[in-house]
């Protein structure tokens, strides 16, 4: 099942303003649930998290940026 472009679109835009802001939450509550690590362990579980949510996602925004390939050249 492939995504049109404009679906695309519109599910990275929904990810970007909705699902990212809670990604942050949910993180930052798990990791304050617990004593609070080192700087360096603390700063190394926030990257590690900033990168695990964008490689599931990574197809949703692969091209998104780019002209509408469907679409009509006028």
């Amino acid at each position: 099942m492939s995504l049109s472009h404009k679906t695309k679109k519109r599910l990275s835009l929904l990810i970007l303003i909705v699902g990212i802001p809670l990604y942050i939450v949910v993180a930052t509550t798990i990791v304050g649930l617990f004593e609070r690590p080192p700087i360096l362990l603390e700063l190394a579980i926030y990257v590690i998290l900033g990168i695990v949510w964008a490689l599931p996602l990574r197809r949703v925004f692969l091209g998104v940026g780019r002209a509408d390939p469907d679409a009509d050249d006028e």
